[in-house]
């Protein structure tokens, strides 16, 4: 049997002499509708390895017959190296993909193009196919096997692959890319379009533009990364040495006579680089050198780009295209995830002697107003908090309300803003919803308004204290405004209502367990708003737009059974009365009263009928 690394080129007409007794089969003969006495005869065939039946016996089969993939080895070997050379192939120099054992991307590199004329072959697993029809193991007459017809959405399906075809794509300055395969895809096409990018940087250049131009180059510099790739491009010394410290140093005339005394060495120069993390942005970051004006060029760049620049040419020593790039990202606006990769390459780089803080100004308040930080952003906290409280726009209110309401939940650990400040704008909010309260109380209804804004105001401010851990005080305040109650009869529910709400939030927090205060403070709460709070329920049920009913009526039954099972006992009698008159207008806390009528009663029968305690007398056993 046939080797699998055969590459013999034999023909399919040789194959055929393996039979001569036998006639190649032919295609089955269609009817010619209109009767034309001459016939064509197909192309003799032979059976095909791959699906057991015919293909041309004048095209022979080439090695590489399968699109994007590696030639198939029946004894699961690949060959050392395999090269695949563009179809347009020359003497010349040209980029080519090579693929070596074990590594997962393909290395492109400057090296002349292989064009040995001839080099169709049959596949390994075709030979071993002729092998076994001479054997007498195949029938090459037995007929195709049966396929069933394409169905009208498969046809539907290829149809605009038929009718427009892809070609073959082949890069600039002769790039191929690298065949697809299904465990190496991903990376191939990663590489593939580098290599597509690295090309057009490399190919394109202005009119006058020196970059990459081999005529009067005099160094040849490779860039190497650390995955194998690698390129190489044509530079100019002078250039090279006045823009950056290292090629200064490097590419000195030192150097230049030691290259000059070496043998069978004349310009230009082979210098390399290798382990470059990114061979792209190195590239870039070199052919700012050639550009007259670097902001124009880097104006065409993103951010990640433009940091990726800034690196190389602050390695390198490029201290024009390091200020272009500061200049660039001082004035570019950034995204919310490229902040903290922009303050933390400055700061690696340490780049404050040549621009670099007036960037990190834009993110840094540590950097334009030193010590005073902390100061300054309570006094920024306390101004937007009396803004949103003094604001005459509603929806915008409650936008902003929300706004700050987040960015001091996110800030909550560095306490900028303190316990003072926030019970400061407590008191006046509370002082506003008093006087308001009493006049529209003796009828004056000139100013009813500030009622409902006030107490919106409080309740805001209850959460932020609530969050804070903070509320304990605002909790003995409110308890204690027996005036404000005993007036909240004298005003119509459509103005009062929302002074409910903020009786409402402390249940809840009281429920939660996020307000902890003595039950004399939380008896004296109940004692003064419940009645107010029950009289408002049906219109907080009905106008509050997004109240949650349960929530509240939760909270208030948690905080009744926090009293003393007396107070217990005094509050839901009442409400038990109350509720059987007023329904869906009052609070539903059944759930609290059943579980005071638990440990009223149940548990005090317990106690009367408990058991006797059980006696254990000790047995004694007799030996025998």
């Amino acid at each position: 049997m046939a080797t699998a690394t055969s590459t013999s080129t034999t023909t399919a007409a040789a194959a055929l002499k393996a039979h001569p007794h036998q006639q190649p089969p032919t295609k089955p003969r269609r009817r010619n509708n209109n009767n034309n006495p001459t016939r064509k005869l197909d192309p003799p065939t032979i059976v095909s390895p791959e699906n057991s039946w015919c293909c041309p016996a004048s095209k022979p089969i080439p090695t590489h017959s399968r699109r994007g993939g590696l030639p198939i080895d029946p004894t699961g070997e690949l060959d050392p190296v395999e090269d695949y050379p563009s179809p347009n192939s020359s003497p010349s120099s040209s980029f080519r993909i090579r693929f070596s054992p074990g590594s997962l991307s393909p290395v492109m590199d400057f090296t002349p193009a292989l064009s040995n004329g001839h080099n169709d072959s049959y596949n390994s697993s075709f030979t071993r196919f002729n092998s076994m029809l001479n054997a007498g193991l195949l029938n090459p007459m037995s007929p195709p096997p049966p396929r069933s017809s394409p169905t009208l959405f498969e046809m539907m399906a290829s149809e605009p692959e038929m009718a427009n075809p892809k070609p073959a794509q082949i890069h600039q300055n002769g790039v191929a890319p690298p065949p697809r395969t299904t465990h190496m895809g991903l990376v191939q096409d990663k590489q593939a379009l580098m290599m597509q990018r690295v090309s057009d940087l490399l190919g394109s250049r202005s009119p006058g533009n020196q970059f990459n131009d081999q005529t009067n180059s005099d160094i040849k510099l490779t860039l190497s990364s650390k995955d194998g790739f690698s390129v190489s491009m044509s530079l100019h010394r002078p250039i090279l040495i006045a823009h950056s410290r290292f090629f200064a140093v490097k590419l000195s005339d030192r150097w230049v006579k030691q290259q000059r005394t070496t043998p069978s060495s004349s310009p230009p120069y082979n210098v390399e680089i290798a382990d470059c993390d990114d061979v792209e942005v190195y590239i870039e970051a070199l052919r700012l050198m050639y550009c007259k004006d670097l902001r124009k060029r880097l104006m065409k760049e993103d951010v990640p780009k433009v940091l990726g620049i800034l690196k190389v040419s602050a390695a390198i020593g490029f201290d024009a295209g390091v200020l272009s790039c500061l200049e660039y990202l001082e004035a570019a606006p950034w995204a919310e995830e490229e902040e903290e990769k922009v303050a933390s390459l400055l700061s690696e780089l340490r780049l404050e002697g040549v621009g670099a803080g007036e960037v990190l100004k834009r993110v840094s308040l540590e950097v334009a107003n030193g010590t005073e930080e902390g100061n300054d952003n309570e006094e920024v906290l306390v101004k937007l908090l009396h803004v949103v409280l003094e604001g005459k726009d509603e929806k915008a209110r409650r936008e902003m309300k929300g706004l700050v309401t987040k960015m001091l939940r996110e800030n909550s650990s560095h306490n900028e803003l303190r316990k003072e400040s926030l019970y400061s704008a407590c008191d006046g909010c509370l002082q506003l919803l008093c006087h308001h309260f009493s006049r529209a109380a003796e009828a004056d209804l000139k100013d009813v308004g500030q009622i409902a804004r006030q107490a919106d105001n409080l309740h805001w401010i209850l959460d932020i204290l609530i969050d804070r851990q903070m509320a304990e005080d605002f909790l003995k305040t409110w308890a204690s405004q027996t005036e404000l109650s005993e007036s909240h009869s004298k005003v119509a529910a459509v103005h009062r209502y929302e002074v409910s709400r903020v009786t409402a939030r402390l249940f809840v927090g009281i429920g939660k367990g996020q307000l902890l205060a003595s039950k004399d403070v939380r008896f004296l709460l109940l004692r003064t708003w419940l009645v107010p709070f029950y009289d408002d329920f049906g219109w907080m049920r009905r106008a509050s737009k997004g109240l949650d009913r349960h929530l509240i009526e939760d909270g208030l039954s948690n905080t009744i059974l926090t009293l003393p099972l007396a107070w217990q006992q005094e509050i839901l009698l009442a409400w038990f009365n109350r509720f059987l008159n007023s329904g869906e207008d009052c609070p539903n806390i059944q759930r609290g009263f059943e579980v005071w009528w638990r440990r009223s009663f149940w548990r005090r029968n317990g106690e009367q009928e408990r058991p006797r305690p059980l006696r254990i007398t000790a047995a004694t056993i007799e030996k025998q």
